[in-house]
């Protein structure tokens, strides 16, 4: 396995591979002046975090001088990803190549060249625009698929898979803001919904709900304790428990499955920017345009009555009159020459009508492509701190949600003020931690804030004068270092026992997801249950003989993998719904059956969504990927 990166994901993900699938990991960074520190995984952070320094140094040291690493990870040094250095860290016969450099131009670039030189190599990008990731996906398969002579489709190992860390951690994050506890999941319409549920009074047991994901630590509601800390043992958080452990489970939380859904196209919060008939022109301009109006129509009736016309035609000459193009009636009757005098009269009155109408629908539509100020009265909103990659899926997401957002912004052109203006959504511009910012965004009367700007300092300092500001006010940070996050979060639930305050890493957000991918299977996504993260994948039956041929109550393995759904779509599984011994059909949407009974027996044919622990789908898909690595 092959990591090329620049920033803490890059060491994340490969601190994942280590760990979690005990991968032989080659580590491809910078020079040491442009490095970050590196994450730690696993028991003893503070320990373990010198002891891996010290293990790096040496077998940087001894890479230069051809000595052998001392651990499963070689790191080299490398300025840029060149043909030269993909050949020198043995790109040409690894199993899988992640390139999550920060600039997508450099992944793509690096996806290339490793490409040619080796068709098979399982491909892992991270890019942060959709649309150009589907493309590349689609370009680097075919290009596979050439270069080996396969056919389309039929090298497996030689996927491609685009990823975004800004993807993968935006449904979490804007998760915890709506509802605190809840934790989401969606890709292509799949939704899975997870909701924590506050542990039952002494001497009941934690309700089940449909599906007990996780139990949450006992020191979760203590606020000194350590929340999901690796050596917390018995007492830390469980993934998937056995039904024996959560009924034995008194006085501990829960994460539960509240919702297995598919939802369709997302609906646009706004029509492109552009506003309504009704707002384009102000209340005083519409009531005077409605009364000139009624004085043509008057006038109209009028010269019909005078003149025996019909009322077309009356209609007709007075617009005529209105606009001074029709001849004067000098031998006309003595009402038809009032009604003319009228007319033109009423034509004066109309032009500046007119040109106000014209000024004020010039300036809605200026305005409309401009900031919004957040309107008076706003009132359970989402303050949304920063609008880099981040903050702008973020937006998205809650903007697909109809939820209310006041955008906090000191960069005129960052790269989400254009998705702001396209969604007409309230921004502030400011330094959030300059005085009066935040009370322009009226944080006092906000359901949650979401401090996501880039800088770690900046993110903590505008939480705590929220916190200031309003005590009980929700609070999520995106903290770049997973160990600093830990410690933030300790300490503001501790000063604020009462308040919710949740405190991401991305890294740690999306770091499973990338290295699920070089693992060769589908992730849908995660839910991070305290410090630990649970994985949504879907995997084919076949060839897992821990799945193919059992019931669904068999397959389960408690803290590894649980069956939830079957995929009957096409492209996976089945066609049409699972037929059930003796019971009527289950009800299937978009190719999704959930609530699969305990007796179904999984075929071979079939395609299943489980939840998963990272090393429990490791252990699921070990077998298959070191049979076809002795093939």
């Amino acid at each position: 396995m092959i990591v090329c990166g620049d920033d803490g994901l890059a060491h994340r993900l490969a601190a994942e591979l280590r760990g979690v699938y005990a991968e032989q990991v080659t580590l491809v960074v910078p020079p040491s002046g442009r490095r970050v520190r590196r994450p730690v995984v696993g028991r003893a952070r503070a320990a373990s975090a010198a002891l891996l320094d010290r293990v790096v140094n040496a077998a940087v040291n001894r890479a230069g001088t051809g000595g052998e690493p001392a651990s499963n990870e070689q790191v080299v040094e490398a300025g840029e990803v060149t043909e030269a250095v993909l050949a020198e860290v043995g790109a040409d016969r690894a199993a899988a190549l992640a390139l999550v450099y920060d600039d997508d131009e450099t992944n793509i670039r690096a996806a290339l060249t490793a490409r040619r030189l080796n068709p098979r190599v399982r491909l892992v990008l991270r890019l942060y625009s959709r649309r150009l990731g589907q493309h590349i996906e689609e370009l680097l398969d075919q290009t596979a698929a050439v270069a080996s002579g396969d056919g389309p489709g039929a090298g497996l190992d030689a996927s491609t898979t685009v990823l975004s860390d800004a993807d993968t951690a935006a449904p979490a994050l804007a998760a915890t803001a709506l509802v605190g506890t809840s934790k989401v999941v969606q890709t292509e319409g799949l939704v899975l919904r997870a909701v924590e549920r506050q542990p039952p009074r002494p001497g009941e047991v934690a309700e089940p709900g449909l599906c007990t994901l996780a139990l949450l630590s006992a020191t979760s509601n203590d606020p000194a304790g350590a929340d999901g800390s690796e050596g917390s043992g018995e007492l830390g958080p469980q993934l998937l428990p056995s039904e024996a452990a959560v009924a034995s489970a008194t006085g501990r939380g829960t994460v539960v499955l509240e919702q297995v859904s598919y939802s369709g196209p997302s609906l646009p919060a706004g029509r492109g920017g552009v506003p309504p008939f009704a707002s384009l022109f102000g209340r005083r301009l519409r009531w005077s345009l409605a009364g000139l109006v009624g004085c043509v129509l008057a006038l109209a009736v009028a010269l019909t009555i005078v003149t025996g016309e019909h009322p077309l035609y009356a209609t007709y000459v007075t617009l005529l009159d209105l606009f001074g193009i029709n001849d004067p009636a000098f031998h006309a009757s003595t009402g038809r020459q009032v009604l003319q005098l009228l007319s033109g009269l009423v034509g004066l009155l109309l032009l500046p009508v007119l040109l106000a109408a014209v000024l004020e629908a010039l300036g809605t539509f200026r305005s409309a492509s401009a900031l919004r100020k957040p309107p008076r009265g706003l009132a359970g909103h989402v303050v949304l701190l920063g609008l880099g990659k981040i903050g702008t899926r973020v937006l998205t997401r809650l903007r697909e949600l109809h939820i209310p957002v006041v955008c906090v912004e000191s960069d005129p052109d960052a790269r989400g003020m254009a998705t702001a203006r396209r969604l007409r959504v309230p921004v502030v511009l400011g330094d959030v931690t300059q005085e009066g910012v935040l009370e322009a965004a009226k944080i006092h009367r906000a359901h949650a804030l979401l401090a996501l700007t880039s800088a770690d300092t900046t993110n903590l300092e505008a939480s705590l004068y929220a916190r200031s500001v309003r005590p009980d006010l929700r609070v999520v940070l995106r903290l770049y270092d997973d160990d600093f996050a830990t410690a933030v979060y300790r300490t503001l639930r501790a000063a604020h026992p009462r308040a919710l305050t949740r405190s991401r890493s991305v890294s740690h957000l999306a770091a499973p997801a990338f290295a699920g991918a070089m693992m060769g299977r589908q992730i849908l996504g995660a839910i991070p249950v305290e410090r630990r993260v649970l994985l949504f994948a879907e995997v084919d039956v076949a060839g897992h003989p821990q799945l193919e041929g059992r019931t669904v109550a068999e397959a389960f393995r408690a803290g590894a993998w649980r069956v939830l759904a079957l995929n009957t779509s096409p492209a996976g599984g089945r066609r049409g719904e699972p037929e059930t011994s003796g019971e009527e059909r289950l009800p299937a949407a978009s190719g999704l059956v959930w609530d699969l009974p305990p007796a179904y027996v999984l075929g071979a044919e079939d395609r299943v969504v489980l939840a998963a622990t990272r090393r429990g789908l490791a252990e699921l898909l070990g077998r298959r990927r070191r049979e076809r690595a002795g093939a």
